[in-house]
This record gives structure tokens, sequence and C-alpha cells, in this order.
């Protein structure tokens, strides 16, 4: 009677251990993150994120953020790419663009899965600014600002993170709200 008991409230324990887990995770766009799919499963439901993952089958890129990573994707929402000059995305969509195009997505990525904690720690480490670097070889500038992460590319052009630690089977993904640019 007593291990029927143990067993039970182990089990209790497991289950109520994972629904937990499942819960930690934010919603973006409307839809449920899932730890056990990569970055490009789950941004496919988001619908802030269209215009993210237009772009990034149009580079080319669904093959990599689908690998194993680890990966930190700074992911700016419909709203951050439409604060673009008029045209912007068009242009950049367009095949002859394709090189531009991919430049400035990787200029969101990391390699490495950098937990909102870990990048808040880096900069306090850091004096208040921390470089981060991309795999698209862009140097961003990350702050703490009011309690939020904020990044600033090599333009001087600034981002929030609006949603953080999105975890990925491959990663993270930290929502902003500003496209981050690299100099051309």
């Amino acid at each position: 009677m007593l291990k029927s008991a143990i067993r039970a409230l182990a089990i209790v324990g497991v289950v109520a251990a994972a629904g937990g887990a499942q819960a930690k995770n934010p919603m973006v766009g409307g839809a449920a993150m899932y730890e056990n799919k990569n970055i490009v499963e789950n941004a496919v439901n988001s619908k802030d994120h269209t215009t993210l993952v237009a772009a990034v089958k149009a580079a080319g890129l669904v093959d990599t953020l689908s690998g194993k990573g680890p990966f930190t994707v700074f992911a700016p929402t419909n709203e951050a790419f439409a604060k673009l000059p008029k045209g912007t995305v068009d242009t950049l969509l367009k095949p002859e663009n394709k090189a531009k195009l991919t430049k400035v997505l990787t200029c969101h990525v990391v390699a490495a899965n950098a937990m909102s904690m870990a990048i808040e720690k880096m900069i306090k480490d850091d004096n208040g600014t921390h470089d981060v670097k991309t795999v698209g070889g862009c140097v961003l500038k990350a702050k703490q600002s009011m309690g939020k992460i904020t990044l600033t590319d090599e333009n001087g052009g600034v981002a929030h993170v609006t949603i953080a630690d999105v975890k990925q089977s491959n990663g993270v993904i930290h929502v902003i709200d500003a496209v981050l640019l690299p100099k051309m």
C-alpha cells in the first residue's frame, strides 16, 4: 500500500513537472511554442513571424535553422519588418538580392544557446554593454534597460526583446521589435 502511494506520488510529480516545463514556454504570435520542435517548426506557427519565415525560405536558410544548432535567434516580428523603409522587404525577397537577405537574417543569429539570464550576466560582467557576434559577422551591442534586453546594430538601430527565452529543440528564440541591419 505504501509503495503504491509513493509510486502514485512519483507519477503525479513527473506529470506535473512535464506539464510545468511545457507551460514555461511563452506563446508567440498566438501559437504555442514547443521545446521539442526546432526553430523553423515553431516559427511557421507564429502569425507574428510570417515575414521572417518567408525571408528565411527565400534566403535558403530553412535547413540551417532546422539543423542541430545550437542557435539563438533574435526574431523580428512582422511589425518590425513593416518599420523598414517602404519596399525594403519586397526588394530583399527578390532572388537577385539573396546574398543581402542572407546577411540581414544571419545578423539575427548567434551560434549558441543564449538564454536571457546568460545575456544579462554577460552585460553585467562587461560593465553594461556586451558585444554579441552573429553568424553573419555583425556585432550587436547588448544592453539592459528597464529590465529588458536591447540590441543595437552596427548602424545604431535599436531592437528590444519583447518575448525572451522561447526554448527550441535546437536553441532559443528571443522575439524583437525591430530588424537589425548590418553595415552594407
